[in-house]
């Protein structure tokens, strides 16, 4: 199993400092090669989930672990080697470096794995071959939105997270990006664990698991 999240808890501090609840005992299962949506309504969990999963923040109780990889057990510099090498991290907010031209970004992950990246198919495959020495700023929502998929699967990784990918996109723009990003998931075999609020985003995926006061239902 790639991903494997057993009795997850998460609670942190409250206005009052009584700790509140966000996940309380969560089970998530994801295969290699399976695409899973994580869905629920705001406050449920979800982008804390993937935190969790990512090893982005640590879980109070319960056992986590990616390619049976205990990550709860991890410390931060094991977690970080973990996210570098194996994680594809795909946000709502594109978190480009903005000093460097698109090439740049779309290697700056598998650099940062020790990987060579074959930044030109990939560019051609994602749209953005003419848009290879132009920066960030110079670039449509869609496109740069293009270039953090595009960053995230350079790599190679095992498992990709994705955290609302088309929030801000409109509705067509993030249907083509979707399309894109499922295309090159597939190609690579790698899991794929989306959280959305978008309905028409979660029948895209294999599974579905939908969660409800910090339980998946």
């Amino acid at each position: 199993m790639l991903l494997e999240m057993a009795g997850v808890e998460k609670a942190y501090p409250g206005e009052d400092g009584v700790p509140v609840p966000v996940l309380r005992g969560l089970d998530l299962t994801l295969a290699a090669g399976e695409t899973l949506a994580l869905t629920g309504e705001s406050g449920s969990g979800k982008s804390t989930a993937l935190n969790l999963a990512a090893g982005l923040d640590e879980a109070d109780a319960g056992r986590i672990a990616v390619e049976g990889r205990d990550v709860s057990a991890m410390g931060e510099r094991a977690r970080a080697t973990l996210r570098r090498e194996r994680i594809g991290l795909v946000f709502q907010q594109f978190n480009l470096v903005p000093s460097l031209d698109v090439g740049a970004n779309l290697a700056f992950q598998a650099r940062l794995a020790g990987r060579e990246a074959d930044v030109a198919p990939l560019a051609e495959r994602l749209g953005l071959a003419a848009h290879l020495s132009k920066y960030p700023e110079q670039l449509s929502g869609g496109q740069q939105q293009r270039v953090a998929i595009g960053r995230a699967l350079a790599a190679r990784p095992a498992l990709i997270l994705a955290d609302e990918p088309t929030g801000n996109l409109d509705e067509a723009t993030g249907a083509a990006v979707m399309e894109e990003m499922l295309a090159l998931v597939r190609e690579t075999g790698a899991g794929l664990l989306v959280v959305t609020h978008s309905a028409t985003l979660a029948g895209r995926m294999d599974r579905r698991v939908h969660l409800k006061g910090g339980v998946a239902t």
